[in-house]
Formats: C-alpha cells, sequence, structure tokens
C-alpha cells in the first residue's frame, strides 16, 4: 500500500465528524488494504508506533535546506504546525523519484542511523504529494499518537470481525504490529489470539449520570452502596505473574509516568481505583495530580512534591482468581482484605458511605464531612449485587456530582488572544452534545472562556489546537472534535439562562475553564439535556 492510500485516509477523517462514518472509513480501509501495510496504519492510529532515529530538527533541517529560512519561518508562523508547513511548501526535485509503500517507510524507520533518516526524508518527500507529505511527516514524529483516537480504531477492529471491543482490549495489549494474529482472528482464519498475557488491561466497567426526575423514582435505595466520586483520573493498577501495569480507564499504559505507584504494586492481582496525589495520607487537589499528567517522564522533585497514589474502588483479580462474575459486595470484602494486607501508604479503600434514603444521601452529597471528602466531585452509588461488566451498562452503577454548575464540554473553536496572549489561541468555544430525532449525536456551541488555565496549559491548549485544525475562518480555527476524538474542558459557569441568539438555546453566566481533561473522552462529555435540566 503506498502512502497515498494511507494519506486519503486520515485526511477523510479530518474532514468528517459523524463517529459512526469514521468508524465505517477505518472498518472498509483495514478490510481493503493488505498485510503488513493496514497493521502499520492501526498502529499509527493507536499511537504504537515511535521512532527514535527521526525527529522534528531534522525536518526543520531539511526544508531550511531546500528553502529561503525566514521565508519558511514566515509560513511556520502563519500556519502554526511544522508537517503542515513542510508539505505544502515543500520544492521537490524532478528525479527519479519512487513513492513509498507504508510498510516500507515504518520497517527502514525502525533501523535507520539518524544520518540516513535525513536523507530518506529528503528522498520521500519529493516522492510524495502534498496529503502524502503531510501523513508521511506526522507519523515520522508521532503527529497521530491520539489515545480516544485508539479505541476508535479498535472499535473499527471490533466491527470488521463481528466482535465486541471487551474481546479486542483484552488481547490489545499481547498483541505487536502489523498486528497479523489479530486479522487472522477477525476474518476467520485462526483462533482469537490468548489473552492470558500476564499485566493486560481488562475494560472497565462505567457508571451512568443520574437523572434525579426518573431513578429516584424508580430505585430502592436498600439496593445500593454509595461511596465518593473522587476528583482524580480512573485507573486500573495491575500487578501479574511479574508485570507491573498502570493504565487508565482507555487502556493507555501510563506506567511510566508513575513510577513511584507502579513501585507499589507489590501484590497479584488487578485493583480499579481513582489516582490521586494523596500527601500523608490526606487527598491534594485535582491541580496538584495535573503537575504529574501527560508527561513522559518525571523527575525526583515532581515525585516528591506530588506523591501519587491509588483509592482503591474494586477488586478484579485477587492472585489468579478473576472476580468479576462475583456481585459487588463480594468483591468489596475481598477489596477490604486485598488492601489491608497490601499495608502500603500509596494504596487505600474508598470507604462505603452508610444511607438509608435518597433524601439523606442528597444531605450527605450537598454538605460533605470535613477531610477528603471535600474535595470529591460528587457521590458514586452501586448496586450491591452487580457484576463487573466492560461498558457502561444501564441500572448498576451511577455517578451524582455534587456541583451541579459544573459540566464538561468539547472544545470546538479556538481563536488568537491579545496583548501578550496574541502569539496563542486562548479564546475557547465549547459544546456539549445534542440528539437529534434520528438519534445521531453531534455538538452544540454552549460557551466560550478564556482563562481558568496556566501559562503552561494554555502552551499545551494552543499546541493541540495547532495540531488538530480542520478548517480556519479568518482568525478563528475549527478544531477537530466528534465522538472518537476532542479535548475535555471542566466548565465552570455561575448561572444558566434560556437564549433565542444562541443555537443550543441557552447561554452561560461568566463561564471559565475549571480544568483540562485530557484523560476524558469526548464521546463522553455532557448533553444538551443535562444544561436543559438546570434550566428547568
Amino acid at each position: 500500500m503506498s502512502m497515498r492510500a494511507f494519506a486519503h485516509l486520515l485526511d477523510r477523517l479530518s474532514l468528517t465528524s459523524s463517529r459512526n462514518a469514521k468508524l465505517t472509513l477505518i472498518e472498509d480501509f483495514l478490510r481493503g488494504q493488505p498485510d503488513p501495510d493496514r497493521g502499520f496504519a492501526l498502529a499509527a492510529l493507536t499511537g504504537a508506533l515511535s521512532f527514535s532515529a527521526a525527529k522534528p530538527a531534522f525536518i526543520r533541517k531539511a526544508i531550511e535546506a531546500r528553502m529561503d529560512a525566514q521565508l519558511f519561518a514566515w509560513s511556520y508562523d502563519f500556519v502554526g504546525d511544522l508537517a503542515e508547513t513542510v508539505a505544502l511548501v515543500w520544492p521537490t526535485r524532478p528525479g527519479p523519484n519512487r513513492e513509498p509503500e507504508l510498510s516500507e517507510v515504518v520497517e527502514v524507520l525502525r533501523t535507520a542511523s539518524r544520518g540516513e533518516v535525513q536523507r530518506l526524508i529528503e528522498d520521500w518527500l519529493d516522492a510524495l504529494d502534498p496529503d502524502g507529505r503531510w501523513a508521511l511527516l506526522k507519523l515520522m514524529t508521532g503527529g497521530l499518537r491520539v489515545g480516544v483516537s485508539a479505541r476508535l480504531a479498535k472499535q473499527a477492529c471490533a466491527n470488521l470481525g463481528k466482535v465486541e471491543i471487551g474481546q479486542i482490549e483484552e488481547v490489545w495489549h499481547a498483541l505487536e504490529p502489523p498486528y497479523g494474529d489479530l486479522f487472522a482472528w477477525l476474518e476467520g482464519r485462526s483462533e482469537r489470539p490468548s489473552p492470558d498475557a500476564p499485566g493486560r488491561f481488562r475494560p472497565v466497567m462505567l457508571a451512568q449520570a443520574i437523572d434525579e426526575a426518573v431513578d429516584f423514582a424508580r430505585l430502592d435505595p436498600a439496593d445500593y452502596v454509595a461511596e465518593w466520586k473522587w476528583d482524580g483520573i480512573r485507573v486500573q493498577a495491575v500487578s501479574e505473574r511479574g508485570e507491573r501495569r498502570l493504565y487508565t480507564r482507555t487502556g493507555d499504559d501510563i506506567s511510566a509516568t508513575f513510577p513511584d505507584v507502579l513501585a507499589a504494586l507489590d501484590f497479584d492481582g488487578a485493583l480499579d481505583g481513582e489516582l490521586l496525589v494523596i500527601r500523608d495520607g490526606a487527598l491534594a487537589s485535582f491541580g496538584d495530580l495535573q503537575q504529574r499528567l501527560n508527561r513522559k517522564t518525571v523527575d525526583a522533585k515532581q515525585l516528591a512534591a506530588f506523591p501519587a497514589g491509588i483509592r482503591a474502588y474494586d477488586l478484579l483479580l485477587d492472585g489468579e482468581t478473576d472476580l468479576r462474575s462475583l456481585p459487588f459486595t463480594a468483591r468489596r470484602e475481598r477489596l477490604e482484605a486485598f488492601v489491608a494486607r497490601i499495608a502500603s501508604p500509596r494504596i487505600d479503600l474508598s470507604p462505603l458511605q452508610p444511607f438509608e434514603t435518597w433524601e439523606a444521601l442528597a444531605v450527605l452529597r450537598g454538605e460533605p464531612p470535613e477531610g477528603d471528602a471535600r474535595l470529591a466531585e460528587g457521590l458514586m452509588f452501586k448496586r450491591r449485587d452487580s457484576v463487573y461488566e466492560p461498558g457502561r451498562p444501564k441500572g448498576p452503577w451511577f455517578k451524582w456530582k455534587r456541583d451541579p454548575r459544573l459540566i464538561d464540554a468539547v472544545l470546538m473553536y479556538a481563536q488568537r488572544g491579545h496583548g501578550r496572549r496574541s502569539s496563542f489561541y486562548s479564546d475557547y468555544t465549547f459544546g456539549v452534545w445534542r440528539e437529534d430525532e434520528r438519534g445521531d449525536r453531534s455538538l452544540t456551541p454552549v460557551g466560550k472562556a478564556y482563562f481558568g488555565f496556566t501559562d503552561d496549559e494554555l502552551k499545551q491548549i494552543d499546541k493541540f489546537v495547532r495540531d488538530n485544525t480542520v478548517e480556519r475562518f479568518g482568525p478563528v480555527r475549527s478544531v477537530r472534535a466528534d465522538e472518537g476524538f476532542g479535548l475535555v474542558f471542566e466548565v465552570a459557569f455561575e448561572g444558566l439562562q434560556r437564549s433565542t441568539r444562541h443555537k443550543s438555546g441557552v447561554a452561560m453566566r461568566f463561564p471559565r475553564i475549571s480544568r483540562i481533561r485530557w484523560d476524558k473522552p469526548a464521546r463522553e462529555a455532557d448533553e444538551l439535556k443535562t444544561l436543559e435540566r438546570l434550566l428547568d
């Protein structure tokens, strides 16, 4: 498969907002392309490729040898993305240029020296058209490494083989590109790859948002237990047959970022819990945890200043015994004994909160006691007899956020700021999900904010905007945002009112970015009906 086919897929994906349409594009691509090329394309989409010898500095050196450095600097400043700029302005040299195959590029970059990469970049760029050049450079620099796209690509694999995505996730970490054994299974040519890989990820169980007007009337509080919804990120900690791993709820391996937590996994089993910064047994704010997130490495100073730990919710594996088919109460009993046996200062237990009525639980939610509960973002309640099943089943688990004036929204548009922010995209329009009469979901804008983040976070968001721009409207950039990909903001606001001027029908009073949810998939942002219920 030539780079042209891969570039065409990326181009169509970037211009398609519908999640179902994206799934179809990836599924059709995987079905229609040969091995090993489709496997390497899948690896690129899921962030499973990296090339130590390919550096952005090589790309700069190559382009500055072909055109005036100042002219390129102006072009780069206007476009804002290195790969896109080089793809558009690259001055090709005529000659016997052969368009490379995707598998050829991957295999060569895996083994090439830095000196060889410098020469290869120029030869490949000469042979490709602008779309192919853009795809090549993004592939080389890891520009396609987006966690949410990983799940979307896995779902396309599941659709291809007509299997549940949980079956893909359970074997994923035992597979390597170009995934020949995976495709052989999905196409019925062999058995499923063994999920019995030590340290593997187990698909997580998620909670539904409670609908107070409907759910409390039909649910019996005696069937449920409650605990705080801690304000960190959901993780799965696995220590199995000598392999230790720390995963996000979407299956991303963050072990290298949290070596202190990994060192504390001195057990045999798999814990489900919340990753938090815990100092001397007391919970710190989410802002402290943010100092540790989205880093490839962490130094001793950060480890000491922001010590991470896990507050355990559930136990999935005890020794070699899979507990997921047991009821929650049985798993909880095993979890309490498990955490007590570990006796680690970095792993503690999320305590259950006794209650007899929904009214009593509402009081607890509105007036949490002193201590860690003040930093919780709400409550969780779970059926006593619920088994641990992947996905978001209806009925067993619910989440009830404490603050009704906090929503999760998706970044849709960005505009350059003013004054010292004039070189950054710092004014953000965000939206929530709206469902039409056919059941299709799309984002609708509900507000705009330009403060609530630090200077370092501004730089991170600015890079995200430049890396994921899909359209430009004068000074405004439209940012890629759909169910499979997007940047989620937790937005705080002081009030809400109906508005005929806004397409969504609502207007926020004093919205601000409360925090950046790098860990949260865009598809799990709030819906317009959530805001409408607040209005009511």
